[in-house]
Parts: structure tokens; sequence; C-alpha cells
């Protein structure tokens, strides 16, 4: 059991309302969800559009096939009637384009019986719960929990009214779901608080905003200073500021504020203060589409910065994997005395899906902070070890020594130096933490049949496209396995080796215009795709879309 609704309309329609309610009846009824927004850069106005996709097995993408359109004006009609299944339908309201598919609901009369224009879409969403089969009861439940009081009785006369207007087609078994429904931002929200972050700040900019959002709406609870910064350039060395004071502190931004946060990166690389850094990708450059989808900010994510300084980079590739990576990148970070980049995007950060629980007990808080040196010494913030990492005291803890820290380089207590010799020696100390950083390292996700004769290589968000095109393909008897890549920097290679010796095909999925992670590959490893399989319209991967695309390449 499958099925996808498309909701669409002009912005300021009330199409977040309805999406927002229908994802908590369908999971509060049981029923697993992917919901997924296309939305343009504006306030009112334009086309947007959500699908809402529902099942009792478990969702890895959203599907673009529909059962159900609901067209809040005629553009919806004219844009997505071909999405429909064959035996799909079109719910509209009376003044829209008459076609034999649609059935027309005065959701104009209706309003103005009610007073209210604005609840127009929960109209709609009565009818969909009656075509359906599902109870209204939970619909009510869910209206009362999560509008205000002003509005709750007009969206419960709205939803009942919606609910006579049409006839049921299926009878949809409901069920207890103990399942938590979340997007990508949200979940590296509660990962950085389940690490113990007390510090996040950040300048506003879609679609990275939601994290910033998340982390303060939490703030108070769980004693997190936020600080809503007048630009990226202040919010990086806030946060590094916040950090060198000791508490674990953590900023983000998408492609255009990373790019002003480059300079203080190199900074986090000379003074080695631990910093969690996330960045939502959108397409570039500059402005680009800003609420559009991209992957193309990895080459820049491994080379941002000027000089040779360590870091590692982790790419999110589904909710669950965005809260048990943002936990983990803090532990790397203070244990290493480096930046941790962590990369989402805009299909991740905003897709909304069912999840188990996380489970905050395998979240360990790793601090990296020492008491433990002799006081009768003047204290070394860089002092010389063999694995590069040195001993980390924070300022103002121990009675007689001072924390120097500095933008040039410096010799073992911090001091600045012209030394040649001190500058070899520190650059040295500095790289060998990548050592450590390589046996840190995950090898990334196998999906799919052991020892492929065909393999995917792909990284971050196209994840669930991936799993569920090669779920599909080895049903049919394909011989096909794919690699999913979450750590990205050091790059781990040795699944890859494993893998790639028996694969006639190399196939390279990727939402970006120059194979990005293809490049990396032959660098790291020597291994080159034989076919590539890229997008870079702004749009996400379906599984369908990737099925038939690999099929293409077989």
């Amino acid at each position: 059991m499958d099925y996808n609704i498309l909701v669409g309309g002009k912005a300021g329609q009330g199409m977040d309302t309805f999406a927002g309610l229908l994802e908590k009846i369908l999971q509060r009824l049981g029923f697993n969800i992917y919901a997924h927004s296309d939305y343009m850069s504006r306030v009112r106005g334009g086309h947007n559009f959500f699908y809402i996709r529902f099942s009792d097995k478990e969702l890895y993408s959203y599907s673009p096939d529909v059962d159900v359109v609901f067209a809040l004006d005629e553009e919806t009609v004219k844009n997505h009637n071909d999405k429909l299944k064959k035996d799909g339908i079109i719910i509209a309201d009376s003044d829209i384009a008459k076609d034999s598919n649609i059935i027309h609901i005065p959701l104009n009369e209706i309003t103005g019986k009610l007073k209210n224009a604005m609840v127009a879409s929960t109209v709609g969403l009565g009818a969909i719960l009656k075509y359906f089969g599902l109870p209204m009861d939970a619909a009510i439940e869910v209206i009362k929990d999560e509008l205000s009081e002003k509005v709750v009785e007009d969206n419960i006369a709205a939803i009942k009214e919606g609910y006579n207007l049409i006839d049921t087609k299926y009878n949809l078994e409901t069920k207890i779901n103990e399942k938590i429904l979340i997007n990508g931002n949200q979940a590296a929200g509660v990962g950085a608080i389940a690490a113990g972050v007390k510090f996040y700040c950040g300048y506003p900019m879609t679609p990275s905003t939601g994290v910033l959002n998340y982390v303060a709406q939490h703030s108070d609870k769980y004693g997190i200073a936020v600080d809503q910064v007048e630009d990226e350039v202040a919010a990086l060395n806030m946060a590094l500021g916040a950090s060198y004071a000791g508490v674990r502190a953590m900023t983000g931004s998408s492609g255009g504020g990373f790019a002003l946060m480059v300079e203080a990166l190199s900074l986090a690389g000379m003074i080695e203060v631990p910093i969690v850094v996330i960045n939502v990708q959108r397409p570039g450059p500059a402005t680009g589409f800003p609420t559009r989808t991209e992957q193309a900010d990895l080459q820049f994510m491994i080379h941002a910065g000027h000089g040779e300084f360590p870091r590692m980079i982790m790419a999110f590739r589904d909710a669950e994997d965005a809260f048990y990576q943002t936990a983990r990148a803090f532990n790397i970070a203070e244990k290493y005395q480096i930046p941790v980049l962590l990369m989402s995007d805009q299909y991740l950060a905003d897709s909304i899906v069912s999840k188990e629980p996380f489970d905050f007990n395998k979240i360990n808080i790793e601090r990296h902070i020492t008491n433990e040196i002799d006081t009768d010494e003047k204290y070394r913030r860089y002092k010389l070890t063999e694995d590069g990492i040195s001993p980390r005291i924070l300022p103002g803890k121990i009675e007689g020594q001072v924390v120097l820290v500095d933008s040039d380089e410096h010799d073992e207590f911090g001091n600045i130096t012209e030394s040649d010799e001190i500058r070899i020696k520190m650059v040295n100390k500095r790289l060998k933490k990548f050592d450590g950083l390589r046996e840190e390292v995950q090898e990334p996700w196998f999906i799919g049949e052991e020892y492929p004769e065909n393999l995917v290589v792909c990284w971050g968000s196209t994840y669930g496209a991936v799993k569920e095109a090669v779920s599909k393909l080895n049903a049919e008897g394909v011989s096909i396995g794919a690699l999913v890549f979450g750590d990205i920097w050091p790059f781990p290679t040795k699944k890859l080796l494993e893998l790639s010796k028996n694969a006639m095909k190399i196939i390279d999925v990727e939402q970006n215009a120059t194979a990005q992670l293809d490049n990396l590959m032959r660098q790291e490893a020597l291994i080159k795709s034989t076919d590539k399989i890229l997008k870079y319209d702004g749009r996400p991967f379906s599984g369908e879309e990737l099925y038939l695309k690999i099929m293409e390449v077989l």
C-alpha cells in the first residue's frame, strides 16, 4: 500500500497548514510519511506544491506519481495533471476549469458560509480523508493540538463540511504509531542538543534557517545561548569565541553564507579551536535557486580556507543520520581541536519523514579538556605531541596559566613567531591530526546484492532514491549494489576498492553538474566511474526516476 497526495497553489493560500495537518493526521493513524515541498522564493503568489506520500511500509524518497491532486488554483491542474496515476483524481473548487477527472467541491461557497476564506484548504483536507476512508476523529484531535484556539472552531467546521462532499474510494486500516515525524534541519538541531551544544549563532539563510530556529525554540529548556547575528562573518567568529571559552558551539548557513565564513574557518585551523559548522546546500553560484536543492559544494567544503589544515566533513544521508552524525561531530571536533563540517541540502532539510524515535543512549558526550598540567611550568597551548593534539585547558580555570591563541603562526606557548623551524614543526603538528582522523572515518553504507556486477556510488541525501531504485532492480534480478558515502573527508576507500574490483559498471549518482564525488574517487582511490547520472535542475531525484535512469545505463 503506497499512496501519494499533491496539494498545489499560490503562496499564502494555506498549503503549509494543509500539509502540516495532513502529515500529522496520517502519522497519528499509523502510516509512514515522506513529504517533500517545492516552493518559490516569495511570500505570496507564484506556484508552490507539496507531495505527501504515505504507506504501511517504510518510505525513503518522495514520488511524483500521485493518487490525488488537491488544486487551490487553476495552475495546479495545468502543471500536475500529467502526474496522476491511471485512476487518480483532482479535487478542486467549482470555479476551476471543468475536466472529466476533476471532482469539484464548492470551496468558495463553504468559506463564504463560514465567513473565513483561510479555511479553504481545511475543507479539502476533509474531502481527502473521506476519499481514503480515514476517520475524522484523529483530524479533529490534530486541529485542536496544532492550531490556535481562535481558529479551531472554524477549521473543525470546515473539515466536517469537506468530509461530507465526496464518496469514499478506499477503506484504509489504521493503527497506533510510535514513530516521530521530523525533517533534516530539526534532526540536526536535536543532534546538537543531544551533544550538549551551549551556543548556536547564525544569520538566517534558506534553507539552513530551520536549524537555527529549532535550537532557538528549545534554547530555554536546555540552557543554550542562541544569537541571530548580523552576518555569517560574525557567526563563525562568535562561535569560535564561545568554543575558546569552553562551551560546545555551532553555527550554520547555506553555500553563500558559508563562503563568508571561509576566513574564520582558516582561523579555526590556526588556533585549533573545535567548532561544528553545517552547510545546508542550495544551488549556486551567487543567489542561485534559494529554495531548491543541489550537491554542488562538496569540493568547496574540502578546500575552503587558505593554507593547509585538517578538517573533517560528514554528509547527512537522511534525517536519522543527521541526528547521529551531528552529535558525533562535536566529539570529533573536540578530540582533534578542528572544524567539523556537516553537509545537508534543501531536499533533506525540508522533507518530513517518519522515523523510529532516536536513541539518546547511543550519544556519549566526550569532553577533551584537561586540568592535569604541571602548574610549575608555563602552559604550552600548542605543545608538540606525537599525534598533533595538544593538551587543552580552558582560560581562567587554572590559576596562573594563560591560554594564548593568535591568528599568526606561533610557538608552543602561543607567542607569535617568524621562525622557519617553528613554522615547519607547527604545520606538521596540525597535519598529523589527519592520521587520527583517517581512523575515525566510517565506511559508506552498502545497499543491495553482495559483490554486485553493477555498483552505484553516491553521497548524502541521494541515499533514499538510490535505495528505492536499487531495491526495485534487485527484485527484478539485476545484480546491483550501492555505496552511499556519509563521511567524505578524509575519504574512506576500503569498501570502494573492494567492491569496484568485480563491478563491470560503476555508476556515479550526484546532484551537481561536474561529478564532484567521481573526481574525489579518482583523486583518493584512483577509481573512475564508467557512467554518470547527474541532476542539477534544483529538484531532487525520486526513486522511480533514478530506477529508469539506471535502467538506461544498464
